[in-house]
């Protein structure tokens, strides 16, 4: 069982590598270049949108959203573009860390964390009626 989840985590990074190498070619359309720049920078972020300690959710985003994003972005590059890069990088190919990705879930974070702060600050203003 474990080997087979290894497998498949293996086999999912070098989907990465391949549909970030497909984004560049001229032949991908705009839509999945813009998805795919947002998916891609998310998968090689070190900080994950949910983060792994709150139980179940954390490893929500690894397990399933993940996966179907990746799932969507390979829909919307055509076949004979991914077939192309598919041969062009090795089995052992890796992205590095984006850092740049890290800013912009932190960046989510701080923004989520405000919206809440303010609207108990407006909760807290008002007169309690009960």
């Amino acid at each position: 069982m474990f080997e087979k989840l290894r497998s498949f985590a293996k086999s999912l990074k070098r989907e990465i590598v391949v549909l970030a190498s497909a984004l560049g070619d001229p032949r991908t359309p705009l839509a999945a270049k813009i998805f795919g720049a947002a998916v891609i920078a998310y998968a090689v972020s070190p900080i994950d949108l949910i983060p792994d300690f709150i139980p179940v959710l954390g490893f929500l985003d690894e397990l399933v959203l993940l996966p179907l994003c990746l799932w969507a972005l390979k829909r919307l590059i055509p076949i004979r573009v991914l077939d192309d890069h598919r041969a062009l990088i090795g089995p052992d190919a890796r992205l590095p860390v984006n850092k740049a990705a890290a800013l912009v879930i932190i960046a989510i974070w701080l923004v989520a964390i405000g919206v809440i702060c303010h609207w108990l600050w407006d909760l807290a203003a008002r007169p309690w009626i009960f």
